[in-house]
């Protein structure tokens, strides 16, 4: 008899990898826990549909309550794996002690919480669960006042959603422009022009020094000396990895719990998978920790496959989106590093994409209403195929002939 497969977490990792241990032919025992009362469920709707009063509950769910009936999964919600003994091969569930044969940690990630007195009071949200959501919503009344605080994907998200919404919607980012992390300035130029013809008010190169309550409402102090009045605070200055039980347990962690390519930790018998694991990608040449439903995805099947026995090593370009308005933001690759970026397409055509390039080698796209351009890259970038990026910039010439031309090169 199997000693039981343990799932410290229950996010898209976690899920896929109880669908992947099942389908693979795993008979043991599965246990998953997690934190919050709720199933598996994605997260990318919260700030998109999910918030906008759009998408119901029972729809997040990855995988219905019986799915876990039918395939004896032992699914405890509302705890959490407080410890591990690695020397007996037990976790501490909810105060009870369980033993395990293998251990996968998907306990993914938390918000980065913004330093500043007040930032605990009831009107100042983060954005990470269902409930945060159900929090927000309850403010979210037409003519409002919302301070976003952050302009990154869920900063941005959340305010094209309350200006729709008919909140009076201000933006608040410690950078020069919006999603300045992620995307060339020219997108950040797009998506800011974007937002403010929606209605959106921004307040770039401003942090929030205090935050403090005025009547119903609160009072932001900037640092710019100015006052932001408002009734209720989004906070969205990014997320890091939950790597505290690894750490209690002595595996190794650097920004994020450190695998190899099969998603192991440094104990064989432990494995790490989704947001809060840092792995090796050979595609990229690197190391990385990533935020995304197709890396927690292909992590927890790479971890469940491996347990099975099969060794397939995880090696993916990494892909990620972004719903604005009407604008689908899709990225495939990195483009740290890139030595050249051009723009296929006109920004005022609401479709075009930017290329990122390492010399000729394509290394990255970002398509604002391209899926096209962002398909045909995402198998460029894995093949390292080189183009011509003058060429890319033309669109006279399809860019279907250009990605067939570099295959074959």
């Amino acid at each position: 008899m199997h000693d039981a497969v343990v799932i410290a977490g229950a996010g898209q990792a976690a899920a896929q990898a109880v669908i992947s241990l099942r389908h693979g032919g795993y008979g043991g025992d599965i246990i998953l826990a997690g934190e919050e009362p709720y199933l598996p469920y994605q997260r990318p709707p919260l700030s998109k549909k999910f918030l906008a009063g759009e998408t119901e509950l029972e729809r997040l769910h990855l995988r219905p309550g019986q799915f876990y009936e039918d395939n004896h999964v032992d699914v405890r919600l509302g705890v959490r794996v407080e410890s591990i003994d690695r020397g007996r091969r037990t976790v501490s569930i909810g105060g009870h002690t369980t033993r395990y044969g293998k251990l996968i940690l998907a306990t993914g990630s938390h918000v980065r919480r913004v330093p500043v007195p007040g930032q605990d009071l009831p009107q100042v949200h983060y954005l990470r669960t269902i409930d945060d959501v159900r929090g927000i919503q309850a403010g979210f009344q037409p003519g409002r006042r919302l301070v976003v605080i952050g302009g990154g994907y869920v900063g941005l998200e959340v305010a094209a959603v309350a200006v729709t919404a008919g909140l009076e919607v201000t933006v608040v980012e410690i950078a020069d422009r919006v999603m300045a992390r992620a995307v060339a300035p020219p997108i950040s130029h797009f998506y800011l022009q974007a937002h403010q013809g929606a209605g959106v008010r921004f307040c770039l190169e401003t942090g929030i020094t205090a935050i403090r309550a005025c009547g119903d409402g609160l009072m932001l102090k900037c640092t710019t000396g100015a006052g932001l009045a408002a009734d209720l605070v989004v906070v969205g200055v990014g997320i890091l990895p939950t790597t505290q039980l690894a750490e209690m347990a002595g595996l190794e962690c650097n920004d994020g719990i450190v695998v190899d390519e099969f998603c192991r930790t440094s104990d064989p018998d432990i494995y790490a998978a989704g947001d809060c694991s840092n792995h090796p990608n050979r595609l990229l040449g690197r190391r990385l920790r990533l935020e995304s439903v197709h890396n927690a995805t292909e992590q927890g099947r790479t971890a469940a496959l491996h347990i099975l026995g099969r060794a397939e090593p995880y090696a993916q370009i990494p892909w990620f989106w972004s719903d604005q308005y009407d604008l689908k933001l899709q990225m495939a690759g990195i483009a740290t590093g890139h030595t050249t970026m051009v723009l296929r397409g006109e920004p005022a055509s609401r479709s075009f994409a930017a290329f990122y390039f390492a010399g000729e080698r394509l290394i990255s796209v970002h398509a604002i209403n391209s899926p096209r351009e962002f398909m045909l890259s995402k198998k460029l970038i894995a093949d390292g195929a080189r183009l011509d990026p003058g060429a890319v910039a033309d669109t006279a010439v399809p860019f279907r002939t250009l990605a067939e031309s570099a295959r074959s090169a």
